[in-house]
Formats: structure tokens, C-alpha cells, sequence
């Protein structure tokens, strides 16, 4: 059961990705009124195109959690590398998705790599 859970996340992810860019983020965009944000209305479009892609990126993170919850014995170790994972793809999104201007990046490198750390030891 677990494992079709994560396999519904991993393909609900991917269809919110792909059906949204195309339906949802590239209509909103051709509208040509996004309001400007630090001066931008391509700064704004970008910050809402790594958000959205960011949530499919969070249901994959937790397609991995089910995946690791059916293999017993769970290991509290294991769940902080794969939180700690996603949260640093997380980080690269963001800061690839903004070209480092929204400092979310800094925020989600540093929750991943704390998450890593303090579950090595």
C-alpha cells in the first residue's frame, strides 16, 4: 500500500509539473500584467514558476518517506538524509529558478543540510 502511495506522489508530481507549466504558469504569463516585483515582472513569473515546481519537488520527498516506511526497520537516520535531500533540491530550484535573487535558496540549502548532519550522528 505504501508503495502505490508513493507511486500516486511520484505521478502526481510529475503531472502538476508538466500540466501546470503548460496550462496554468504559461497562460498566466502571456497575460503580460504580472505586477513587478524587485523591479521585475520576469523576477515575478520566475519566483512563481520555482514555487510552483517546488511543491512536485515536496511530494517526491515524500514519496521517498513512503518508500522508506515500507521497508522496515525504519531509521530515524535515513528519514533526515531523505528530508534533508529534498530540501536541498529544494535550495537548487530556487536558487537556479531565481538566479540566486530570492533568498528562499539560502534557507532551504541550510534546513538540508542540517537535516544531513545532525542525522549522520
Amino acid at each position: 500500500m505504501l508503495y502505490f502511495a508513493a507511486f500516486l506522489l511520484v505521478a502526481i508530481a510529475v503531472v502538476h509539473s508538466v500540466l501546470g507549466e503548460r496550462y496554468i504558469l504559461m497562460r498566466l504569463f502571456r497575460r503580460g500584467n504580472m505586477p513587478k516585483t524587485l523591479g521585475s515582472a520576469k523576477f515575478t513569473e520566475a519566483t512563481l514558476r520555482f514555487a510552483w515546481h517546488l511543491t512536485s519537488v515536496a511530494w517526491l520527498g515524500f514519496a521517498a518517506v513512503l518508500v522508506h516506511l515500507a521497508n522496515p526497520p525504519v531509521r530515524p537516520e535515513a528519514l533526515g538524509w531523505i528530508l534533508g535531500a529534498t530540501f536541498l533540491v529544494h535550495g537548487l530550484v530556487a536558487l537556479v529558478g531565481s538566479r540566486g535573487r530570492h533568498l528562499s535558496w539560502v534557507v532551504f540549502f541550510a534546513v538540508g543540510a542540517i537535516a544531513i548532519v545532525a542525522s549522520s550522528s
